[in-house]
């Protein structure tokens, strides 16, 4: 098919612009800004690589319930960092023990997981895989992008590269170079390999996980529950399973 000449420099527009508008959502779907973080951190970790650290990035270990997938671990003679990475906007409040935070802009809000908590149970993957006791592993969360903390945190939850200045604030070896390296070492075998086929697999896994959260039904009416969040009262922004019949059955479940 051949294209007259007057019409090929408009098709060529139409196209750029169709491949600027797919780049634009791509860039900022969900997947490529956690990516991005990810990236972020990496590049800002290097400069604890410089002073002897051990890093390892995205490693996905094995589960009783499936795999659980840790941004990244960062290994050396003061303790074992893991790492969890948030890339978002808008005003973050929170509290250490809180079921969930919340993300704030001017006309509306968002709930979502208590870093914390989901950085817990990456501890408790990595001290099993180790055989490290808790004390020497160490929670650090790292909001980057142009998040802004509204609310007092914990010196462990960061901003941008100020998780490399609360690492290096732990200066008490409590392992030799020998312990790092073999850590390490186990580490990276142990963890499953770094392909799209495990990261596929690990996607499958949550979404089988959440599909069976989503079928469980009331046991009052039969209908299903869902996941809601609380208004107001002593329990104000937690989650908990509320029947979908609401208002005509009001039975709750605790998460």
């Amino acid at each position: 098919m051949v294209v007259p000449s007057n019409i090929a420099p408009v098709m060529s527009v139409l196209l750029c612009l169709a491949l600027g508008s797919f780049v634009s959502r791509y860039l900022k779907s969900p997947r490529m800004k956690g990516r991005i973080g990810e990236w972020r951190v990496r590049w800002m970790a290097r400069r604890l690589g410089k002073q002897g650290f051990r890093t390892l990035h995205n490693v996905t270990l094995k589960t009783p319930g499936g795999t659980t997938q840790i941004d990244h671990v960062l290994l050396s003679r003061f303790g074992c960092f893991v790492l969890e990475t948030k890339n978002m906007k808008g005003w973050i409040s929170g509290s250490e023990h809180e079921a969930n935070w919340t993300q704030q802009f001017p006309r509306q809000s968002f709930s979502f997981q208590n870093p914390l908590r989901q950085n817990y149970k990456h501890l408790k993957a990595l001290e099993a895989t180790l055989g490290v006791t808790p004390e020497h592993l160490h929670s650090v969360i790292v909001f980057v992008g142009s998040a802004v903390l509204k609310t007092e945190m914990p010196p462990n939850v960061t901003h941008g590269t100020g998780f490399v200045s609360f690492i290096r604030t732990f200066q008490t070896p409590v392992f030799s170079e020998a312990q790092v390296e073999a850590m390490h070492e186990a580490l990276r075998m142990g963890r499953l390999a770094p392909t799209r086929a495990t990261q596929r697999a690990h996607v499958q896994h949550l979404k089988q996980r959440n599909d069976s959260q989503a079928r469980c039904e009331c046991p009052k009416c039969g209908s299903r529950m869902v996941l809601r969040t609380a208004r107001a009262g002593a329990r104000e922004g937690q989650q908990f399973w509320g029947c979908s019949a609401y208002p005509e059955c009001r039975v709750t479940q605790a998460l």
